[in-house]
């Protein structure tokens, strides 16, 4: 029997907490390093200031105030009809400085009124338990993830999560787009370098990390799936030339990279092979070692936006850049459209790590125009109809394991890589401009009804 989308697949919407929901010292929340970016009102170019400087715009500080909105957002996302929500919760309202002896209760008490918002229209959370959003404290005094005692921070701080949620939260991701620390590692880290070294032990300490919080998952609730998340999109060879052949599947292995330990619980020989042609000694242990085998998830998760080339005229997309594909188009940022290679996304991840997999982002970033009350997105409805059947035929023509699908964002926020608002995302349109002008007032897009039909016939209306 020919596989098809199952009726519990998971159609959903993404946000991060840093990106929509502002109350930056509100209830105790201390300073994440994310709020220290601001939007220079003259050269438009985002900066980092410490401290916070009164004179600048800082886009998380106020975001889309979902913190406050919450409950209206939630609804007008249950009349979309998504099954699911992967949202954030920002570890500096929980610990505000990341290594305190107690709790935020405040923090806390937040986030089950949003889990009790979910439950109320049955959607299922999804919760990401860190989406870039590190306590500056902890890159102030300890170094951020470039210090072993990171670990067990991270570990105390999962142990309230669990704790508290298990029994209302069933899927979580550990690290958001956990590779990207080798690309944007201020991103990930609150930590700018461009040593590999360095990079590489910071993903280590993350993905014991990640180990060590299944192995409590598993210990406090069995029931609790923990998945680990890429950044992921192909690169493909630029011609056949033999030379073009291996530069891709090298480019391809560093996502691979930190798949196969989260997956599979131990560092490759390819791995290995990597750390001897830098020269790296990375610090790992025997202990490091049994958490790893013993601490692996339980499923992927992938943002998937774009495809790169090994052609040596490059463009940006998301958090990375690559090469040039003649035979694609590019949005207005530069990110290449690359519906087939979502498919081939799919395929490659699933025949290699044999893990179920969940699309948790995927969406166009664009200049929505509001008028007269409406928002006619026919370009990204068209970006999400194109991706969307490629994902249905990875799943009922190549037998892929695909949980879900989020769209990014489901409501309009801050963008990650730009801090703007007016690259927009969602399919509910927020008025609100880069430096925080307007009504702040919700209207759906044509996008919105769109995503409401496909979700209504689980795929067959697209």
């Amino acid at each position: 029997m020919q596989p098809q989308i199952r009726n519990s697949f998971l159609w959903g919407g993404a946000i991060s907490a840093h990106q929509c929901e502002g109350a930056y010292q509100e209830d105790g929340k201390g300073l994440i390093t994310n709020d220290l970016y601001c939007l220079n009102s003259e050269t438009k170019e985002r900066e980092v200031h410490f401290p916070i400087n009164s004179a600048q715009y800082y886009p998380t500080h106020h975001a889309i105030d979902f913190y406050h909105t919450y409950k209206e957002d939630i609804a007008m996302m249950s009349e979309m009809g998504i099954k699911c929500l992967r949202f954030s919760i920002n570890w500096a309202r929980i610990f505000p400085n990341g290594d305190d002896d107690q709790p935020n209760e405040k923090g806390l008490t937040f986030y089950d009124s949003l889990l009790d918002e979910l439950e109320k229209y049955h959607i299922e959370p999804i919760v990401t338990i860190s989406h870039f959003e590190i306590p500056y404290h902890l890159v102030e005094k300890y170094g951020s993830w470039s210090s072993r005692d990171m670990i067990d921070f991270y570990i105390t701080y999962c142990e309230v999560l669990f704790n508290r949620y298990h029994q209302r939260v069933k899927k979580w991701i550990t690290f958001n787009e956990i590779n990207v620390v080798t690309y944007k590692s201020e991103m990930t880290t609150g930590i700018h370098t461009d040593d590999m070294q360095v990079m590489l032990q910071m993903a280590h300490y993350q993905m014991v990390a990640s180990a060590k919080a299944v192995r409590l998952a598993k210990k406090i609730d069995p029931e609790m799936q923990i998945g680990m998340m890429l950044m992921y999109g192909p690169t493909y060879p630029e011609n056949c030339h033999p030379e073009n052949v291996l530069k891709a599947i090298h480019y391809n292995d560093e996502s691979y990279y930190f798949a196969e330990v989260m997956t599979q619980g131990y560092y490759s020989n390819k791995a290995k092979a990597l750390w001897r042609s830098h020269q790296m000694q990375i610090d790992l242990t025997s202990e490091d070692e049994v958490d790893l085998i013993n601490g692996r998830v339980d499923f992927i998760a992938i943002s998937y936006y774009m495809s790169w080339t090994t052609n040596d005229e490059s463009t940006d997309g998301n958090m990375s850049s690559g090469g040039i594909n003649p035979y694609l188009e590019q949005s207005k940022w530069g990110w290449q459209i690359d519906p087939v290679g979502l498919r081939i996304s799919l395929n490659e991840l699933y025949d290699r790590f044999k893990k179920p997999i969940f699309i948790v982002e995927n969406g166009l970033g664009h200049e929505d125009k509001l008028i007269q009350g409406k928002i006619h997105d026919d370009y990204r409805i068209d970006y999400m109809r194109q991706h969307l059947n490629q994902m249905i035929k990875a799943i009922e023509e190549d037998g892929v394991d695909v949980m879900g699908y989020c769209v990014w964002g489901i409501i309009d926020l801050i963008s990650a890589s730009k801090f703007e608002m007016k690259k927009r995302y969602g399919m509910i349109y927020v008025d609100r401009d880069d430096f925080g002008n307007g009504t702040n007032k919700r209207y759906r897009k044509d996008s919105f009804y769109w995503y409401k039909k496909v979700i209504e016939t689980n795929g067959k209306e697209l």
